[in-house]
């Protein structure tokens, strides 16, 4: 009975308990805050905050607010069937395909396009725009200037913004006949048109060395010479004098400076012909002392073609010089070979001034192989050494470009004054046209790759210039080459060029060893025993057909020039 009584007062005890624990009054907590109701009211001093600068759209963009059918008419947007969200903002709009127009191109698209018509424009400041070394004569002659310039002088009225554009590309390299009737048509067309005077970057002069002889009187106030009537039988009745209304050298640099202040390039051209007139540089006055040239600040690149009958003595170069305080680049070239050209070039290069820092000159145009030494060049060695005084000019340089005569002589005097510290020369460029040689008999001085005297000529010039590598520590480009356009086979014309660490070339046992001493960096692109399939014909003639018809040659054995030396044919 007692247990009985003890499980009851269990079970009422835990009743109480449970029933304490179920009734909230039992435990009174404090409540917590009460939840804000939905639609509560925003403060009327409620700011947004402000979108960080670095954001790519910082004007946030508010969408379209009027929401309404795609199938309603235009008349149900007045009725209540339309469901207008928010009338803030009207809808706008927008063309699903606008159309643009050419003057709303970006300017790089219309460069492109002009670029495309005229080809594309040099600079005339760096001559990095250029290849191998620097820009030569040629080169400039045709960089700026396009030949179909007055059909495309119609471009310029497609609109206004090429208007500009065409103008820049026509005026940017200009050819001038140093007359004085055309001196004064220049001076009053540009004064017309001052705002092309700054397009013009290049200016060409020529210097007539021919005139028409008129067997009629001519009027006083006639001043153009206009050629005789030409018949069908040909202009062999028409007679031709020397110029006589030829500007001089001072009243062209008066026009070039007054007219043309973004001028960069200068070329004159003093013209070839047999006993042609001298280029005056001015009128002598009382005291026959000649006067000094206007100055022209901004030339930077002076080009001389047919540079004998401008400048023959040291004192014609000097009062150029003078002239052109800015000049940097300087480019000659003889019509003719001559030995006044050898020895007038000579004695100029002496005096040569420290601000040149790039010389281009071509003595020999004629790039073809010789029996053997000519006269003129005969009467040079009788004075002088050509080559000493080449490389004294060369040992002040940046770049060298030369086309001529020269020996291995050029690079032993070249690396005796040039300091490895200081020097500045970082191109050399030769197109040889022969290699001098002392005491050489008549049939041992000629050239071509048939001529072994020749080509063991050339292996010491290549020789001489691998161990001036030694002493020009900063050369980049060494290129020595021979032109021969006559050859049966133009890819065998020796060559030798380093450049970006690389060989190509003619190449000899003792040529690789003087690289691997002098520059052990330097590799062979390819080295090649051969120059393809060689045989004999019944004639006894030597016959090859070449492994390279029309590719770029990288090797070229020097031994094998052994077997062109009694003749050579082709198949």
């Amino acid at each position: 009975m007692s247990i009985d009584r003890d499980e009851d007062e269990d079970e009422g005890t835990a009743t109480v308990e449970l029933a304490a624990i179920m009734t909230t009054t039992s435990t009174p907590v404090t409540p917590g805050p009460a939840s804000p109701p939905l639609d509560q009211p925003k403060p009327n001093d409620f700011v947004p905050p402000t979108r960080p600068s670095s954001t790519p759209f910082p004007n946030a963009q508010q969408g379209q607010t009027d929401i309404r059918c795609l199938t309603c008419q235009p008349d149900c947007f007045g009725s209540d069937d339309c469901m207008v969200m928010s009338p803030v903002s009207q809808p706008t709009v927008v063309e699903q395909n606008p159309v643009l127009t050419l003057a709303q191109l970006p300017a790089e698209i219309h460069e492109c396009i002009l670029d495309h018509i005229f080809g594309y424009r040099v600079s005339t400041t760096s001559p990095s725009s250029l290849n191998i070394p620097s820009v030569n004569a040629r080169s400039w002659s045709t960089a700026l200037r396009h030949s179909r310039r007055k059909e495309l002088s119609n471009l310029a009225l497609v609109c206004p913004l090429w208007r500009d554009l065409i103008q820049q590309r026509l005026y940017r390299h200009i050819k001038l006949k140093a007359t004085v009737h055309c001196s004064n048509d220049v001076m009053a067309f540009f004064v017309r048109h001052p705002h092309l005077r700054t397009y013009v970057k290049h200016i060409e002069i020529w210097f007539p060395v021919f005139q028409p002889k008129f067997l009629h009187p001519v009027a006083s106030g006639d001043t153009s010479l206009a050629l005789p009537t030409v018949s069908p039988e040909g202009i062999a009745s028409a007679t031709y004098a020397l110029p006589t209304d030829n500007s001089t050298l001072e009243e062209v640099f008066y026009l070039v400076s007054m007219q043309f202040p973004e001028a960069r390039v200068m070329t004159l051209e003093g013209g070839e012909r047999k006993k042609a007139p001298r280029v005056k540089f001015s009128f002598s006055g009382p005291s026959l002392v000649t006067r000094d040239l206007p100055e022209i600040p901004s030339i930077r690149t002076l080009i001389v073609k047919g540079q004998w009958n401008i400048i023959r003595q040291p004192k014609d170069w000097e009062t150029i010089s003078r002239a052109l305080p800015n000049l940097e680049e300087w480019h000659g070239t003889y019509a003719k070979p001559k030995s006044k050209s050898y020895l007038s070039m000579a004695s100029t290069l002496e005096c040569l001034d420290p601000k040149i820092t790039s010389l281009n000159l071509c003595l020999e145009c004629d790039y073809r192989r010789e029996m053997t030494c000519p006269p003129y060049y005969l009467k040079v060695c009788e004075q002088l050494h050509w080559c000493e005084k080449l490389a004294k000019a060369a040992s002040n340089l940046e770049h060298l470009s030369y086309t001529g005569r020269v020996c291995h002589g050029f690079f032993d005097v070249l690396a005796k004054y040039s300091n490895p510290r200081t020097t500045r020369l970082r191109t050399i460029d030769l197109t040889v046209k022969n290699c001098c040689r002392q005491n050489a008999q008549w049939n041992e001085s000629g050239s071509g790759i048939t001529d072994m005297h020749f080509i063991a000529a050339f292996e010491q010039l290549v020789l001489g210039g691998i161990r001036a590598l030694e002493r020009l520590k900063s050369v980049e480009l060494l290129r020595i080459r021979y032109v021969d356009l006559d050859s049966p086979v133009p890819p065998l014309n020796p060559y030798f060029m380093i450049r970006d660490g690389w060989c190509s070339g003619v190449w000899s046992e003792e040529i690789v060893t003087e690289i691997n001493r002098v520059r052990s960096d330097i590799r062979f692109e390819e080295m090649v025993e051969s120059f393809g399939e060689v045989g004999y014909n019944k004639e006894g003639r030597l016959v090859i057909n070449p492994d390279f018809p029309k590719s770029r040659v990288l090797s070229l054995k020097l031994a094998n020039y052994a077997m062109l030396s009694g003749g050579i044919s082709i198949i």
